[in-house]
């Protein structure tokens, strides 16, 4: 395959980045004419099978792919660039925005034990993606990890669910940074948007958050090195800024604001740390950038775990700090910092934290920018898009095409749709994604084509199916009995035996070449069981909108994905019999 696909390239004269013509977008031969893809509709099922069964390899993710890029994206990035991406694509919308709503509806003083629970939960995602980052140093993330390990199908879930986090996630921080503007100008709190008769949550158009978005687009455009630059800049103001809301903030603490402590229970803590998890959701943007990273094995461990220990620490603080300044009643749950620092008789500081938060927005957008882009040009290059979308600029040495559609897509939501709305849907498919991760772990350490037998095979999907049981189970009886524990006595016994049983019966088949996640299956297997638990700490209303997005995608796939990842799969099979039998010609006729 990897000799076809060359040979099949460098015959292939090089073209101008700027084209738009139909081979392009629809190269592939089912949509060559109309006969064509309705005779691919009637051969969904048996394509549907082939794609099922099909695994990818990490040669073919991390070189192979690369050439539907035509150009190479440029290796320059450090350790230094990465961890300061990792504060920039983190911090931001998260503390500053979703820290107040959900103490004020939720958690009330002890938001901080929310973001305890989201922190470690994050942590253990960080370290299923940094093993997989440094094994599959591939700009497609996830996508490109699962498409190895649980094949096309799975990616394709996922892939979805990735492009509905990236747009409604860049949506979601472009809106905050609306209302910290106004904030900043002294301004009522939606004074800036356009006020509508559309139905609430969709009726105040908000065009400064669009423009943002695409501001942010043309800085990632030009240059990766120059972005990083930038965001060294803007996160070391943000830095500081953050330094001065805890200090501040425990100077004029008040105990007494912290009682009472739990007034929603448990339940509301965990409920929260459903929401404010996606304030820990732009870490795993640092792993699609591993083609530009100069050292991926070591530069993207450091830059992972390097960069959440230390914002895990520093959300903790400044949700505890805010939560002693104001009782949660009192929080503003849009700009919950500044109106706080208004109440203790701050009046100016109130100014240092919108343009902290601006700045911190600012970053997470940029780096958003440049991650879902990658994200993009990856998924464009297994043709589950039009592979144009793949295509790198040859001066730039970035996505140009990736990074319009994404942000197009994201300044059109933005445009319409309120923060609250936004985040209940993303947190979702960000929980989701990074459950998947886990199971694909397990999946890379004890399972290997052609490798391992049929009976631990077999030993596998059952053991895996019993965690993932289980932890439905826990999440399920937490949310109908949150002050039960009989249902608890089953489910939590079923999780810890079934990853003992992976522990003791099955050998792993594959060790990690540089860096691997410690305790295998335990902290995998506890990621899986975190994630659900805080996925079913969601509102309902959450999982109809990821149920009906999740729709949209399966008859995207079966119209569309299906039979262009099908075509690109056959022909790469049929160049390389074709150079096959021209080496055995070759052989044959000898010297």
């Amino acid at each position: 395959m990897a000799t076809a696909a060359r040979d099949n390239y460098e015959a292939e004269p090089q073209r101008g980045y700027w084209r738009w013509s139909k081979q392009d977008f629809l190269p592939e031969e089912s949509f060559q004419s109309w006969n064509n893809y309705v005779s691919a509709l009637s051969q969904s099922w048996p394509r549907f099978k082939d794609r099922l069964l099909s695994r990818s390899d990490d040669a073919t993710e991390t070189e192979e792919l690369k050439k539907q890029s035509e150009h190479d994206m440029k290796r320059c990035l450090n350790w230094w660039d990465l961890i300061w991406f990792g504060f920039g694509a983190v911090i931001g919308a998260g503390i500053f925005v979703l820290t107040g709503q959900e103490a004020h509806d939720h958690a009330g003083s002890a938001i901080v034990l929310s973001y305890v629970a989201s922190g470690f939960s994050a942590m253990l995602s960080v370290f299923c993606y940094t093993e997989f980052a440094v094994e599959v140093p591939s700009a497609g993330g996830s996508f490109a990890y699962l498409r190895v390990e649980l094949g096309d199908f799975v990616a394709f879930i996922t892939a979805g669910n990735i492009l509905l986090e990236s747009v409604i996630g860049s949506a979601a921080v472009a809106r905050s940074w609306t209302s910290y503007f106004t904030s900043l100008l002294n301004r009522p709190k939606d004074s800036l948007r356009i006020k509508t008769n559309l139905q609430e949550g969709y009726n105040l158009l908000d065009p400064i958050a669009s423009g943002v978005l695409l501001i942010a687009a043309v800085i990632t455009m030009i240059s990766t090195k120059k972005t990083s630059y930038l965001n060294w800049i803007a996160s070391a103001i943000n830095t500081a800024v953050i330094i001065f809301v805890i200090i501040a903030g425990f100077a004029h603490a008040d105990t007494s604001n912290l009682t009472p402590f739990l007034p929603y229970g448990a339940k509301g803590v965990f409920q929260a740390a459903a929401i404010i998890y996606f304030a820990y959701g732009g870490f795993d943007h640092i792993a699609t950038m591993a083609e530009e990273t100069k050292n991926p094995s070591r530069d993207i461990p450091i830059g992972l775990v390097g960069s959440m220990s230390m914002i895990t620490v520093i959300y903790c603080l400044m949700a505890l700090s805010l939560s002693m300044m104001q009782k949660y009643t009192a929080i503003d749950t849009g700009a919950a910092f500044s109106v706080a620092f208004q109440h203790v008789g701050m009046k100016w500081a109130k100014y240092v934290v919108a343009f902290g938060a601006l700045k911190g927005m600012t970053t997470v957008l940029l780096v958003a920018r440049l991650a879902q882009a990658r994200y993009i040009t990856h998924i464009a290059r297994c043709h589950m898009i039009p592979p144009w979308f793949a295509l790198v600029h040859p001066k730039t040495g970035t996505p140009i095409n990736a990074t319009l559609l994404i942000t197009i897509a994201s300044a059109i939501i933005a445009f319409f749709t309120g923060l609250k709305v936004l985040s209940s849907l993303i947190s979702v498919s960000t929980l989701f994604v990074f459950m998947m991760i886990s199971v694909a772990l397990l999946v890379r350490r004890y399972y290997v084509r052609g490798v391992t037998p049929r009976e631990n095979l077999v030993k596998l999907v059952i053991f895996l199916v019993l965690i993932i049981a289980s932890s439905i189970g826990i999440s399920a009886y937490w949310g109908l009995r949150p002050n039960g524990w009989l249902g608890y006595t089953v489910t939590v016994p079923v999780w810890f035996l079934a990853t003992l049983g992976m522990s003791l019966f099955l050998t792993q088949q594959r060790v990690p070449r540089v860096w691997g996640v410690p305790l295998v299956p335990w902290l995998p297997s506890l990621s899986i069981a975190t994630n659900i638990f805080l996925m079913g700490s969601l509102e309902y209303e959450a999982f109809i909108r990821f149920g009906v997005c999740t729709v949209v995608m399966l008859i995207y796939y079966f119209l569309f994905g299906l039979h262009a990842t099908y075509d690109m799969a056959h022909q790469q099979e049929k160049l390389q019999s074709k150079v096959d039998h021209r080496e055995t010609i070759k052989n044959e006729e000898g010297p």
